[in-house]
């Protein structure tokens, strides 16, 4: 069981050597960073929107390399490797690249920011994954061109063709523990979204029984369902892995409802 947080992906990282090299690359571009610092400056404090910037794409960069390793270890085979383009290893760089770069178009509008986001982040990946497969072009395309599948990918209204994308796309809804609605609601956002999203405590993953993910949402009060069955749900469902995972909803620590998709 692993807490989500801000601090997961370092040691998640830490498991494959291109993942952690293309991680650092994008932690230290003045670019990306720039993009990311806007990103969340349209999102939080001119639409009132949860964080989007890099606090959210180190979580959803760290929840998505768990939930790979869950399906990895039940015998789940990753897209990139099952069509011969590529091993393990570029599986989770595809799978960094999509989790930390998902939100970046952002910073042009919300509307459409999944599309925005491919084609910000193409001339980003053009001038960093050479670097990474100095000695294989065709990987750096093919790998290149994954992430930005992952990046469309996320948004609810796009089903994902890989599972590589589609554990982007869930990763994305496991950050929203309280810490992420909090500047939304002091900048004076009241709704259902602001309110469920300060109810949730903590979410974790795990290894499921039936299912290989299970992520566990411990909450205040029932108001954190809304964050389960409508944020997190909608991405499950629309994911193309949804049969994989299931949530397991508590309140207070002690258990509320099992959550799984049709």
């Amino acid at each position: 069981m692993v807490v989500i947080s801000s601090k997961l992906v370092y040691s998640k990282v830490e498991e494959s050597s291109k993942a952690s090299k293309l991680f650092n690359m994008l932690e230290r571009d003045p670019e990306v960073q720039a993009l990311l610092r806007v990103a969340n400056i349209m999102a939080v404090t001119r639409l009132f929107y949860n964080d989007h910037g890099v606090i959210h794409s180190r979580v959803v960069s760290g929840s998505a390399l768990e939930i790979l390793d869950l399906l990895i270890d039940w015998g789940v085979q990753p897209s990139l490797v099952r069509d011969g383009e590529g091993d393990l290893e570029d599986s989770k760089v595809v799978v960094v690249g999509g989790a930390y770069l998902h939100d970046v178009g952002n910073a042009i509008h919300r509307e459409g920011h999944h599309l925005h986001g491919a084609y910000i982040a193409e001339r980003i990946l053009r001038r960093l994954l050479p670097k990474l497969y100095a000695d294989d072009k065709h990987k750096a395309v093919v790998v290149k061109q994954e992430i930005l599948h992952a990046i469309f990918s996320h948004d609810e209204g796009v089903v994902p063709l890989t599972v590589e994308a589609g554990v982007v796309k869930v990763a994305d809804g496991t950050d929203m523990a309280e810490g992420r609605a909090r500047i939304p609601y002091k900048l004076g956002k009241s709704d259902i979204h602001g309110f469920s999203a300060l109810a949730i405590k903590r979410v974790e993953i795990e290894r499921g029984g039936e299912r290989p993910v299970k992520i566990v949402v411990d909450m205040e009060n029932e108001a954190g369902i809304f964050q389960v069955e409508q944020v997190l749900g909608a991405k499950i469902k629309s994911s193309g892995i949804a049969n994989l995972v299931e949530v397991q909803a508590l309140k207070r620590g002690e258990p509320l409802k099992i959550w799984r998709a049709p």
